[in-house]
């Protein structure tokens, strides 16, 4: 039977199509510092350009979501559970954090679906709790509502709070609030990121 497309869903495929629109004209215009960067890494520590991890994303399927890698080869089977101490970022990993370029590979995770550019920061798995499910019924993002509202200076409960919200709220013109605050945060460089990274384990774990 026929039913009819609600607000919501029409907003949601147009939210899909700005997401095509916007990360193919990011890549194409961030190709030549993409570039730099790739060649920046093999320079310094040597190894793979692109680090992947497994990330849960939209009704809680796993993917693998891409970066820069801004951290010594295997750092994750060699160092801590959390792989994000300090001594295993590389000199260019740590200008690629303070600037967040290392992120620029998820336009391509963006471009498959498994991503949005505005959304809940994708976890690692097992860090959300089955009260918190409805976090995953968006896409995740590129940037979110608490990358606007803190980044690293606020708790782990307030950045899921602020998740849950965005998902109960969502619109397009929120989105569009959200990356239109993403630009001045990215240049500010503050709260860019702790010791853990920017996807810890939740403090129970």
């Amino acid at each position: 039977m026929w039913r009819p497309i609600t607000g919501r869903q029409a907003g949601l495929a147009v939210k899909r199509l700005a997401d095509i629109v916007l990360a193919s004209v990011g890549l194409l215009v961030f190709s030549p510092v993409m570039c730099v960067v790739a060649v920046g890494i093999m320079l310094d520590s040597g190894g793979p350009v692109i680090f992947r991890q497994r990330r849960v994303g939209r009704c809680g399927r796993a993917f693998w979501v891409n970066k820069f890698r801004s951290m010594t080869v295997n750092a994750e089977r060699n160092g801590p559970a959390s792989a994000r101490a300090s001594d295993y970022v590389t000199r260019t990993g740590r200008l690629l954090r303070l600037t967040s370029l290392d992120e620029l590979p998820q336009l391509v995770n963006v471009l498959t679906g498994d991503m949005s550019i505005v959304g809940p920061r994708p976890l690692l798995p097992g860090t959300i709790r089955p009260s918190e499910a409805r976090r995953h019924d968006m896409r995740p993002g590129c940037t979110g509502l608490p990358v606007v509202s803190g980044r690293q200076a606020i708790g782990w409960d307030e950045r899921i709070r602020l998740d849950l919200w965005y998902v109960d709220h969502w619109s397009l013109w929120l989105d569009i609030t959200i990356l239109l605050r993403t630009v001045p945060v990215v240049l500010s460089r503050r709260n860019v990121y702790n010791v853990h990274g920017e996807t810890p384990l939740r403090p129970d774990q």
